[in-house]
């Protein structure tokens, strides 16, 4: 069942885990995937108190046992488990049950949160599903996910009174953290985004990319999908959809802004920067930024910009908020600590997007071809306002791995519903299509609202 209940009062996460110690009962987590940011996970878990991994599923089993050996002492021991009285029975003995089945993991009891390191946009869509109808909180570190049905997911989360978040640590929720800071002081946020930190090469296809992956540790189309620029848009996007804001163009400005003039580039062009209008995520290719993530934000109080030039913060009137790091899978433990202490959610997106990631073709694409995953050789990831979404009759990103091309497409152009169908076997489009009808009735509803 569900931590839903029972929620920790006042204090710190620290703290509320210390307490959780003490007591000897941990928040136990589910994990799904134990790739690199599982074993991340399982790692850093066995470093902590008051919260432990429990359950693990992988179609790769040895892969838990061997992120369990990396982890060394505080982990528990691994076992094998197939079904839920199996599964359970380790839980309750205290051992780390390993399982080929996310359903497993999912619906059984003596877990209280599930944590989606997949990075497949369908899996995840199945693993939150699963979470949400047996009423236990969802960590999705799936972003790829998160910006084609997360609206859906985080709905459906609400109405069965758990926790829908994204992971702490990644960018999104990083610079989150910093639009929340800003906007709570009632300062508007004019920009917010991350430095991209390695080359922009939108034609990246994986084969040139084996040696790099294998000295560090990744999977070669994990690789690109940074170097093609589709993780920024997703990124980007998710930070859209959870806060209002938009990209100001289709595929964002993407200046070359060092630290320092962030604030004089990202702002509008009226005050000397590049932007057509305020309240946007945007990225910057310029060293120095990365691993960080930024908010520029106005503050034209002459008090107030007396102050922070007492601070040695600038005249302003626009000022970049900067968070110098975000240490990705290392910090996922703590949206799962506080989904289930303090029934919080660290990032999710509102019941309307602002934005989409769409998807422009690498090279040329014939009808008949079934498409790649994200971070392979057809397409990359694009993001764009709703509005230009809905123009362009964008093809969502998550939707493109084994859609078919039914319209020759050439290199640069928009993947859409005209010249890709989707699999109509997949969850994750199945729940997209429920996803726009609750968008539309929700738009409807609204408008009804405001009718005179």
């Amino acid at each position: 069942m569900s931590g839903a209940t029972n929620h920790h009062t006042g204090g710190s996460i620290a703290e509320a885990l210390a307490l959780r110690h003490a007591q000897g009962r941990p928040v136990r987590v589910g994990l799904i995937g134990a790739g690199q940011m599982g074993t991340d996970i399982i790692v850093q878990t066995s470093l902590m108190s008051g919260i432990e991994v429990v359950a693990a599923a992988d179609a790769l089993t040895d892969n838990v046992f061997a992120a369990r050996k990396i982890a060394g002492g505080g982990a528990r021991e691994p076992v094998t488990t197939e079904g839920l009285e199996a599964t359970a029975r380790a839980i309750a003995r205290g051992q780390l049950a390993v399982t080929r089945s996310f359903r497993d993991v999912c619906l059984v009891e003596g877990v209280d949160v599930i944590i989606d390191a997949t990075g497949n946009p369908n899996v995840g869509a199945e693993v939150a599903l699963a979470t949400i109808a047996a009423r236990k909180h969802i960590v999705m570190m799936n972003v790829e996910a998160d910006v084609t049905i997360g609206a859906y997911l985080a709905a459906k989360a609400a109405e069965a009174g758990v926790v829908y978040t994204l992971g702490a640590g990644d960018e999104p929720t990083a610079t989150m953290e910093l639009i929340n800071f800003v906007r709570g002081l009632g300062y508007p946020v004019i920009a917010a985004g991350k430095g991209k930190n390695n080359a922009f090469r939108i034609d990246a296809t994986p084969e040139a990319y084996v040696e790099e992956a294998t000295r560090r540790n990744m999977n070669p189309r994990m690789l690109v999908e940074f170097v093609d620029g589709s993780k920024t848009m997703v990124e980007m996007v998710a930070i859209a959809n959870a806060t209002g804001l938009i990209p100001d163009k289709p595929g964002m400005h993407g200046p070359d802004a060092p630290l320092d003039q962030l604030h004089k580039v990202l702002c509008p062009r009226e005050d000397g920067g590049v932007l057509s209008r305020k309240g946007v995520v945007d990225f910057t290719v310029s060293p120095g930024v990365a691993p960080g993530v930024f908010v520029v934000a106005e503050m034209r109080h002459p008090r107030l910009r007396e102050r922070m030039n007492d601070l040695h913060l600038g005249e302003g009137p626009y000022y970049t908020f900067f968070r110098p790091y975000h240490l990705t899978s290392l910090e996922v433990p703590l949206s799962a600590a506080a989904a289930v202490l303090f029934g919080q959610s660290h990032m999710r997106p509102l019941p309307v997007p602002s934005a989409e990631v769409g998807a422009r073709a690498k090279r040329e694409l014939r009808p008949g071809e079934t498409l790649d995953a994200i971070g392979e050789y057809c397409y990359r990831g694009f993001a764009l306002s709703r509005t230009d979404a809905l123009a362009h009759n964008a093809l969502p990103l998550g939707l493109a791995q084994d859609a078919v091309v039914t319209q020759p497409i050439a290199k640069g152009d928009y993947l859409t519903y005209a010249n890709c169908l989707p699999n109509e076997h997949l969850k994750i489009v199945q729940v997209r299509r429920a996803q726009d009808e609750l968008i539309r009735a929700a738009r409807e509803e609204h408008a009804e609202a405001l009718a005179p």
